[in-house]
């Protein structure tokens, strides 16, 4: 078995990082030999299709593929061709910064923590009272995990870019902005796109670095990547609700589980969400191999250790991953067509914050919050601490109860509809 063979050449020792120095694609769905790559645990497969998918694993990899007969191609030989418009690192952030000058009355730059190089993880917040931390819905985008799935991280400088120009002249701009705080990470792994490759400085890829609930890991940074530390700190500290992360490779919107298949909680839900993405998007929508431009993660290809999991497991963070561009490395001149046919898109995704309801108020120590369907027996939504003194979750359109529980005691009950839109103001409940 080609899974037995593989183990004896692949061996590693932390919990989900093995060495990812070859970056391989073997052509044609071939669902056995995926499955055993898959069981190895020691490499990492991506993007399957019925082209082919993608593998990675370290120098041996090639050669026993090569002993099984199994045919394949190198990614890194293909890149250098349409590399050269792409801006740096430097250049990156430069841009970032004159944003932040141009736009400072609601834009705000600031680093999460630096990368295995040193380089710092620039983040843009953006909101009406930028240095001010408000009670209002926390919204995020990430991208470019995998340093060589670009698109999303030019689709994110753009992004940023027509908010600041839009804001005071555009209401519906204006609107979200002044109601909600926005945080933007184009670049997750700007080493490895600098190295014009996948994995970070250490040969680990970073969407297979979290805490994996399925694993019943902790949800802790000792030993996971120091990318992968920053944003799990940030995660930590803030309260956000929705979120998504761009990568490139295929068009798609993919929503968790990834790791299991057993139904999520908030499935239809996040069906809703990933369709509010997908719709949008004329040629994601418009996909034949994914219905609506769609998919369930592991439906798709089961993962462990990804970031859209852990963000909802640990921190009721509803995420999806958004597949921007079939190929990862476009040609320079292409950008502007992905960011023209995903930039309604991202609009889009982002007002959803706004489909929720929250409580603020000062809490006794150990309540939590219990949300139930405002109708004779209705169901349990789901419970969640407040600890912070203040919560907000996105939920499907209707009318809920929102009971503040301490000590199997009831405290008080708030009644609220959610709505999607972006209203007057955030709904949030005073207790």
């Amino acid at each position: 078995m080609l899974n037995l063979l593989i183990v004896s050449f692949f061996t590693f020792t932390t919990f989900a990082s093995p060495k990812l120095s070859t970056e391989l694609y073997i052509p044609g769905k071939n669902p056995e030999i995926i499955k055993d790559l898959v069981q190895t645990g020691s490499v990492v497969v991506d993007h399957v299709s019925h082209h082919g998918f993608e593998v990675y694993g370290n120098e041996l990899l090639a050669k026993e593929l090569e002993r099984r007969g199994v045919s394949y191609l190198d990614l890194t030989s293909v890149k250098e061709s349409v590399l050269a418009d792409y801006p740096s690192y430097q250049e990156i952030l430069a841009n970032l910064r004159k944003m932040e000058v141009k736009y400072s009355k609601f834009m705000k730059l600031f680093s999460i923590g630096k990368t295995v190089q040193g380089r710092e993880l620039w983040v843009m917040k953006i909101s009406d009272n930028v240095t001010t931390d408000e009670v209002e819905p926390e919204f995020k985008y990430i991208s470019s995990m995998h340093g060589d799935e670009i698109t999303g991280r030019e689709m994110c400088m753009r992004f940023i870019d027509e908010l600041g120009q839009r804001y005071g002249s555009d209401d519906r701009v204006t609107k979200l902005i002044n109601q909600t705080e926005i945080f933007i990470l184009p670049s997750m792994n700007p080493d490895a796109s600098e190295l014009r490759r996948r994995s970070n400085a250490n040969y680990v890829d970073l969407n297979r670095n979290f805490p994996e609930w399925t694993k019943k890991e902790e949800n802790t940074t000792k030993g996971r990547e120091i990318e992968n530390q920053a944003v799990m700190r940030w995660q930590a500290e803030r309260n956000f609700s929705l979120s998504a992360n761009f990568h490139g490779g295929a068009l798609v919107a993919n929503y968790p589980w990834d790791s299991t298949l057993e139904p999520h909680p908030f499935k239809d839900l996040l069906i809703e969400l990933s369709l509010a993405y997908s719709e949008l998007n004329p040629e994601m929508y418009a996909s034949r191999e994914y219905s609506q431009g769609i998919t369930n993660g592991a439906q798709w290809y089961v993962i462990r250790g990804g970031m859209q999991d852990w963000s909802y497991f640990w921190y009721n963070d509803l995420q999806i991953t958004v597949e921007v561009s079939d190929q990862k490395w476009p040609s320079y001149n292409e950008i502007p067509h992905f960011y023209e046919i995903n930039k309604d898109s991202m609009l889009r995704y982002l007002e959803k914050v706004h489909q929720g309801v929250g409580v603020k108020g000062k809490f006794p120590s150990g309540s939590e919050l219990l949300i139930k369907e405002d109708k004779p027996d209705g169901k349990l939504i789901g419970s969640y601490s407040l600890a912070r003194g203040e919560i907000y979750k996105v939920l499907p359109s209707g009318f809920y109860q929102l009971q503040i529980k301490n000590k199997n005691q009831i405290l008080k009950t708030l009644r609220a509809e959610v709505r999607d839109q972006v209203g007057e103001k955030p709904n949030y409940l005073e207790f």
